[in-house]
C-alpha cells in the first residue's frame, strides 16, 4: 500500500504546476511516505534497548524529537517514525540502521584511558600522509571541493570528509597555551566531543608548558 501511495504521489507531483504550493505539499508527503516505508524495512521494535559498539554504550531513544542529526550519515533523525540510539558516554547519535556502520570509537573511553591534549598548534602532515582519505571513516577526499571536500581539523591537523567534519567551532587548547588565543576554530566532530569532555579536567601544567605566559597575562599572575 505504501509503495502504491508513493507511485501515486510521484504522478501527482509531475502533473501539478511547477513550484506551486500544492506541488511542494505533495513533495513533503512523498518524503514522509518514503521514510515510513524505510522504517517498516528496519527491525525497529525488535531491537534491544542497549547496544555496545566500539566502546559506545548505545541506548534506544524514546524521544520523538525531529531536530537531531545522525553522526554517521549526517541526515535528520525523524524521531516520529525512525528508531535511533544515543551513546551515554559521548552522546554520539545515529539511526538504528547506521549502528553497524559506526567507525568512530567512543570518545569518553579515550578520555578515560588517555586524558591529555594535543599541544602542537594544528600539526598538519598533509593529505598524502592520509592516502587522500578521511582520517576517521577513510572515505576518499580532496582539496578541490565538491561532495568529497577535505576539511581540516584545527585541533588534530588531520583532514576529514564532510560527514565527519561539520565545521563545528571550538577553542583549541594549544593556541590558548602558546598564544593566549581563545578564538574558536573549525574542528572535526570527534575533536569537538573530545574537547567538550576534557574541558573541566585539570590536566594542563601551565608553569611547565609555557612559564613565560605568566609574564604577559595579568590574570595568570593573580592566580599564581
Amino acid at each position: 500500500q505504501l509503495r502504491r501511495a508513493i507511485e501515486e504521489c510521484k504522478r501527482v507531483i509531475l502533473a501539478l504546476p511547477e513550484h506551486s504550493e500544492r506541488q511542494k505539499d505533495a513533495v513533503v508527503r512523498l518524503i514522509h511516505l518514503r521514510l515510513k516505508l524505510q522504517e517498516l524495512k528496519d527491525p525497529a521494535e525488535d531491537e534491544p534497548n542497549i547496544r555496545v559498539v566500539l566502546e559506545h554504550r548505545f541506548y534506544k531513544e524514546k524521544s520523538k524529537s525531529v531536530k537531531q542529526m545522525c553522526d554517521k550519515c549526517s541526515t535528520i533523525i525523524w524521531g516520529l517514525i525512525q528508531t535511533w540510539y544515543t551513546c551515554t558516554g559521548c552522546y554520539y547519535r545515529c539511526h538504528s540502521k547506521c549502528l553497524p556502520l559506526v567507525s568512530r570509537p567512543c570518545v569518553r573511553a579515550q578520555v578515560s584511558h588517555q586524558a591529555e591534549y594535543q599541544l602542537s598548534i594544528c600539526p598538519e602532515s598533509g593529505l598524502d600522509s592520509q592516502d587522500y582519505r578521511c582520517a576517521e571513516c577513510r572515505a576518499p577526499i580532496s582539496l578541490r571541493g565538491g561532495p568529497s571536500e577535505a576539511r581540516q581539523c584545527d585541533y588534530t591537523g588531520l583532514y576529514y570528509c564532510s560527514s565527519c567534519h561539520w565545521n563545528d567551532l571550538a577553542v583549541v587548547p594549544a593556541r590558548a597555551i602558546h598564544n593566549w588565543d581563545f578564538e574558536p576554530r573549525k574542528v572535526s566532530r570527534c575533536s569537538m566531543r573530545y574537547l567538550a569532555l576534557m574541558v573541566s579536567r585539570p590536566v594542563l601544567k601551565l608553569k611547565e608548558i609555557n612559564p613565560l605566559l605568566f609574564n604577559y597575562v595579568e590574570e595568570l599572575v593573580e592566580i599564581r
